[in-house]
């Protein structure tokens, strides 16, 4: 362990040397581009929403937001008849990831066409999907959905609003952002998979709001081999989720070689990050209004706070390393977040080696991949742990509409793909 860190020290002190000099001579040049903006995780307030069932009595339809994930913080009839849907944020200045979720019923069976709006910094980024059950979803027929206020230069651009039809009656519909997971349904998905694997679930700490934060504990938990897979840091972030699900449950497949990977690596679990900002229906924030994502340097918040401190009571205890870090999120499109390779950590050029193993394991598949280049200061969850353990770690990005059996594909390859590399004798 010491010879570990006494060379990823000596790594770390070389780039900070090369980073020295580079400035040195882009300042000279007049190419600087000065320090990082220093980014505050202090909590804030938030805005919490009302929950309540929002009636039209003469038109005998009701939309409702009180159930876990829920976000809808307005509703009017406008002049063309149409119900007005305001979203908005817990705070801001915010990510650009307007989260929404509701049901609509009507005493008759009708159509009725719903405007969603949002503040003026802010754009319309997930077309609805619909649940009868909110279990079962499926996405709004296109031709369902008119998209307002695109910029017409610019095909790429959000739309400021959308206008959707839904057919409604006595059985309330889900109208959401995308398949929603309240903590519920991600606590009775880990209940299931410890179920199946034979393992325990921890309690690491709490919420801002005293919610659990859960963490599967699978494998060989006195093993000195281990790993990290966290996901949900950001509520909306729902595909992100899918994918961690469908990586955790090849690793428990039954198969030779997930068992047999198992007897040899302790792989810990945290796959609901942000049980606040998920239950509430928040764009990006916990319930202290910050982003967990940039609190890995500060650690102002309970949740990072507890993933420190467990990663610290557990090397004290087992005297061993972890050697890999994965953090699940969702973005407009499929994109890996690797360490630049000049960091060497446990394991060095695992992550490389592994990402190639996917692409070659995935017919016609080409991963775009971005690699960091710096690692201070420390505020995303990949350079904590790299920097805290030596973890060769990375940002599993998945897009917003990426179709769900590819999501389903990659994550068990990559699960596949990590085993095999991990499962090889250590030089």
């Amino acid at each position: 362990m010491s010879n570990s860190r006494e060379l990823r020290q000596e790594t770390v002190g070389r780039v900070v040397l090369l980073t020295i000099l580079t400035l040195f001579i882009f300042a000279a040049f007049g190419l600087a581009q000065g320090p990082e903006p220093v980014i505050s995780t202090v909590t804030v307030p938030i805005e919490k929403q009302v929950r309540q069932t929002f009636e039209f009595k003469d038109d005998r339809v009701y939309f409702s937001n009180a159930f876990p994930g829920g976000r809808l913080n307005a509703i009017e009839k406008d002049e063309a008849g149409r119900y007005v849907v305001t979203i908005t944020p817990e705070n801001a200045p915010i990510n650009m990831s307007p989260w929404y979720a509701f049901k609509v019923w009507s005493r008759r069976k009708k159509e009725i066409q719903v405007r969603l709006v949002y503040p003026e910094y802010a754009r319309h980024r997930y077309d609805p999907k619909l649940s009868t059950d909110g279990k079962t979803w499926t996405p709004l027929d296109p031709q369902k959905i008119v998209h307002e206020g695109k910029d017409p230069q610019d095909e790429e651009s959000l739309p400021r609003s959308a206008v959707i039809s839904l057919t409604v009656s006595r059985r309330p519909v889900w109208v959401s952002a995308q398949e929603l997971q309240p903590s519920s349904e991600v606590f009775a998905w880990m209940d299931a998979i410890a179920k199946k694997a034979g393992a325990p679930i921890e309690e690491i700490g709490k919420s801002r709001e005293g919610r659990p934060l859960r963490m599967l504990r699978l494998g060989n938990t006195s093993s000195k081999r281990m790993m990290l897979v966290i996901s949900r840091q950001h509520p909306p972030e729902v595909t992100g989720y899918f994918a961690i699900q469908a990586f955790i449950e090849k690793l428990i497949d039954g198969s030779e070689a997930s068992s047999a990977f198992r007897r040899d690596w302790g792989i810990y679990v945290v796959s609901l990050m942000n049980p606040d900002g998920v239950d509430e229906g928040h764009w990006r924030h916990n319930q202290g209004g910050i982003d967990l994502n940039r609190d890995w340097q500060d650690f102002n918040q309970p949740e990072t706070q507890a993933v420190r401190n467990f990663l610290s009571r557990r090397i004290a205890e087992t005297g061993g390393r972890f050697y890999f870090g994965i953090d699940f999120h969702s973005t407009w499109n499929d994109i890996y977040y690797p360490m630049n390779r000049i960091y060497e950590g446990n394991s060095p050029r695992l992550v490389e080696r592994w990402l190639g193993n996917i692409q070659a394991a995935i017919e016609g598949y080409e991963p775009r991949i971005q690699a960091t280049e710096r690692l201070f200061p420390t505020r995303v969850s990949r350079n904590y742990f790299f920097d805290c353990c030596g973890m060769e770690a990375i940002v599993y990005e998945i897009g917003d509409n990426t179709p769900r059996d590819f999501i389903r594909k990659k994550g068990e390859v990559a699960a596949v793909e990590l085993m095999k590399l991990l499962s090889k004798p250590r030089p």
